[in-house]
């Protein structure tokens, strides 16, 4: 397999023992809005609950949220000689073609023994035939697959009925679909969960508004993350409104900050924007990769979860906050034993203003 080289990031930590958060914080006592925050300027880091988000923002400010709702995209799949292999669907590219990723049958990671022409068995009598490792500049053994389906599915509709959502070895179980949706989510189409908005509630929302803080939404569908490999992100389907990026816009004229509620919308927003920083309308596919050779243009703030060591998300947190104010805050988490995946903690960068 071949891809990109992409710098390593500049925030180097070790994962502790035992902060990965194994179960939804309601199986922890919590409610949604009742996990760490830990809030990040040049001058402080400071340990809140997420509950209080809305008073470290300031009128005037714009939080923009992605509304795409997770599927229930693993799949139970059997190979021609009867083995198990777990499948997962990165994104459907069409009634009849998916791209995938097949799963060691124990769950230690990718399943890289796949080759073109292999058909696997999936619920319902449905067939996919691996065509063509995904991206195309990719070959074999790959990680990823582009499959031609034996019959044209509603995506949507087939995962919903034989699919159950995504989970890796460090979740103490498998929960149901709704743990794995945020308030936000309208539009099914994400393999896995825009996480960083999990911990918003509807009156975190209200006090939001109330504070004079504006809330905007896009889309960005998420692709599988498979934390086993730091690689660059794939292409992922986005679209930001006109009226999202009229808010934009203004609210940057206006000197408040964009505060982007996760790498999804960091991204979605970045391949929205022209040069000086002028975000219009746009949609389609994007495979910016945000680091430092494009830092961030419009994103002036990001809420956003835990990431593991070497991911490529550091990198984008580098190019919206710099790599000072990553590296303090994880140095943060990992002393404080904050809460890692999508069932975790929360940060919130406030980097100064451009």
């Amino acid at each position: 397999m071949t891809a990109p080289a992409l710098p390593l990031p500049a925030t180097r930590f070790v994962l502790p023992p035992g902060v990965e958060a194994a179960e939804p914080p309601e199986h922890r006592g919590l409610l949604r809005d009742g996990v760490r925050l830990l809030a990040v300027a040049p001058d402080r880091a400071r340990t809140h609950h997420f509950r209080d988000l809305p008073d470290l923002l300031e009128p005037g400010d714009l939080v923009v949220v992605n509304t795409s709702a997770t599927l229930a995209a693993a799949l139970e799949g059997t190979r021609a000689d009867g083995r198990a292999v777990p499948v997962h669907v990165a994104t459907p590219l069409a009634a009849d073609a998916w791209v995938v990723e097949l799963r060691a049958a124990d769950g230690s990671g990718p399943d890289l023994t796949g080759v073109a022409g292999e058909r696997v068995l999936l619920p319902d009598g449905l067939v996919a035939e691996l065509v063509a490792p995904h991206p195309a500049r990719h070959r074999a053994p790959s990680r990823l697959w582009r499959v031609a389906l034996s019959r044209p599915v509603d995506a949507a509709e087939y995962l919903a009925r034989h699919g159950s959502p995504i989970g890796y070895g460090y979740l103490a179980g498998r929960f149901p679909l709704a743990y794995s949706q945020t308030i936000f989510a309208m539009e099914p189409g994400s393999a896995e969960m825009p996480s960083a908005g999990r911990p918003f509630t509807a009156d975190l929302v209200v006090r939001l508004v109330t504070r004079g803080v504006a809330v905007a939404p896009l889309v960005l569908h998420c692709g599988v993350s498979s934390p086993e490999l730091h690689e660059p992100p794939q292409a992922e389907r986005f679209e930001v409104p006109t009226a999202t990026a009229r808010l934009v816009n203004s609210t940057r004229v206006a000197g408040g900050r964009v505060v982007a509620v996760g790498t999804t919308v960091v991204r979605a927003l970045e391949s929205a924007s022209r040069p000086d920083g002028v975000v219009q309308a746009a949609g389609g596919w994007t495979d910016l990769v945000l680091g430092p050779q494009r830092a961030a243009r419009v994103v002036s703030g990001l809420v956003t979860g835990l990431h593991a060591p070497e991911a490529s998300h550091l990198l984008l947190l580098e190019a919206v906050a710099g790599a000072a104010l990553v590296e303090k805050a994880y140095a943060v988490a990992v002393a404080e034993r904050y809460l890692w995946h999508e069932f975790g903690d929360a940060m919130l960068f406030l980097p100064d203003r451009r």
